[in-house]
């Protein structure tokens, strides 16, 4: 019996630079930026003062008021989550943006997998309770009052879409999806995570189709404060529109931006079956741990190159034999790329060392120069950004390099798009995120040929 195969047949998003598929990527392919001074809260004090904010976002006008209103009391990042979910829905063919299933499609064999962070928190409810609770004289919290008082002021609700798996409730709930159900945390790798994980289900035959992707927002106070004290940050509070600078020398850490990315992924026969259009084919996975340190990468890319490895195995790709018109068997490679100085230098060598000579011949960009880096949902965004470049033959750039790091000497399709058209286009594309904690993903898409 020959493996099932796997198909993406929608795709939907919500990007710093746009909910709506073909503006955002033409956006993108014009190496436009979405890094702006933070409006979320008043960040006049921080470090880094800027991100790559959702701005205009209404869920009501991707999904209609009344879909939307049965999720009043969800949080941002969960709203991004059904939007992009919604946009996926109605271009796989299943139904339009409000849910409604118009295919004929077996519900109990439909799943969800995300990568969501964290809910919305309620700081100023929980600062004051913990306050007004705090007993000086005794150095101690009077346990009864903080319960009297967040029973006042905390909502239950609120507590509740707090949780990181409350998002893929919310998915299953709006579009009716009962087959299987997860959500992971794999820090930055998480969406790459849950869009190969979902193709493995589907492969080995427990659903006939997913929603694979991710979501997160952390342009929140604690979530800006973590990260510059762990000085992962740019600082370039003067030069923020440049400030996401993957591969260049001058470097010196990411821009956080939010937002969410969601595909339909299917096998083969049951999308023929009911007429969908395959936008590109899941070709292989690749999974692995650093087992390093928490904090820093393996400083070889050894866990880097296993994934890519894995995954181009599963493809049945050799990545040191060029293929049918003597290019590199992999046309794009989208960069985790995060413009921190310690991960750009390590993934190039770890492409290097999965490609060897053939490295130098392949597209390899970021791009988080534009988007800044949606952490949970990166890797989804950037998955959807290599079908589109699959569908027009066209690599988004790494903007803001103007100084290439001699370390970082590949490829990095510098500022300006690169068209293919004319070189066979994009047949192949291998997208990478690589999470805090050493967790390593890499999924490979290619041409559908049915």
């Amino acid at each position: 019996m020959s493996p099932r195969r796997v198909v993406i047949t929608g795709m939907g998003w919500v990007t710093p630079l746009g909910s709506d598929l073909e503006t955002a990527w033409a956006r993108l392919l014009r190496g436009e930026c979405a890094i702006g001074p933070v409006s979320k809260f008043d960040a006049g004090s921080f470090a880094t003062n800027f991100a790559a904010e959702v701005r205009g976002f209404d869920l009501g006008g991707v999904m209609g008021a009344e879909s939307a209103g049965r999720h009043a009391g969800a949080g941002e990042g969960t709203r991004f989550a059904l939007a992009a979910a919604a946009m996926a829905w109605e271009q796989a063919g299943l139904g339009d943006r409000t849910g409604r299933l118009t295919a004929p499609v077996d519900l109990d064999r439909m799943g969800v997998y995300m990568g969501s962070g964290e809910g919305p928190h309620d700081y100023g409810n929980f600062f004051a309770t913990a306050l007004a609770s705090w007993r000086g004289d005794a150095r101690a919290v009077d346990t009864p009052a903080f319960a009297r008082l967040g029973l006042e002021r905390l909502s239950a609700l609120r507590e509740i879409e707090q949780e990181p798996q409350v998002s893929i409730s919310h998915l299953a709930r709006a579009f009716g999806c009962r087959g299987p159900s997860f959500n992971c945390m794999t820090a930055c790798a998480a969406s790459t995570q849950a869009a190969g994980e979902a193709y493995e289900i589907i492969k080995r035959g427990d659903a006939d189709l997913m929603f694979a992707g991710g979501e997160h927002s952390m342009i929140h106070i604690l979530g800006m404060t973590g990260f510059i004290r762990l000085t992962a940050m740019s600082t370039r509070r003067d030069e923020f529109a440049s400030a996401s600078r993957p591969f260049d020398r001058t470097r010196d850490g990411f821009v956080m931006g939010e937002g969410a990315g969601v595909l339909v992924l299917e096998e083969l026969g049951h999308a023929l079956a009911r007429g969908a259009r395959p936008l590109a084919e899941v070709a292989g996975f690749g999974s692995t741990a650093d087992a390093y340190r928490i904090t820093d990468i393996q400083p070889e890319g050894l866990g880097a190159r296993r994934a890519m490895a894995a995954a181009l195995r599963q493809a049945g790709i050799d990545p040191r034999t060029p293929d049918a018109r003597g290019r590199a068997p992999v046309q794009y490679i989208s960069a985790h790329g995060t413009g921190t100085p310690e991960n750009d230098g390590i993934e190039t060598a770890a492409v290097k060392g999965v490609f060897g000579p053939l490295a130098s011949k392949t597209c390899f960009s970021s791009i988080k120069s534009m988007t800044g880096h949606l952490i949970q949902a990166a890797g989804a965004v950037e998955l959807i950004a290599c079908v589109l470049a699959i569908r027009d033959g066209k690599v988004p750039p790494t903007i803001n390099l103007r100084e290439p790091d001699p370390e970082c000497d590949l490829d990095h399709v510098p500022n300006e798009a690169r068209d293919l058209t004319d070189r066979g286009g994009v047949e192949v594309c291998l997208s990478n995120s690589f999470g805090f904690g050493g967790q390593n993903d890499s999924i490979c898409v290619r041409r559908f040929v049915g």
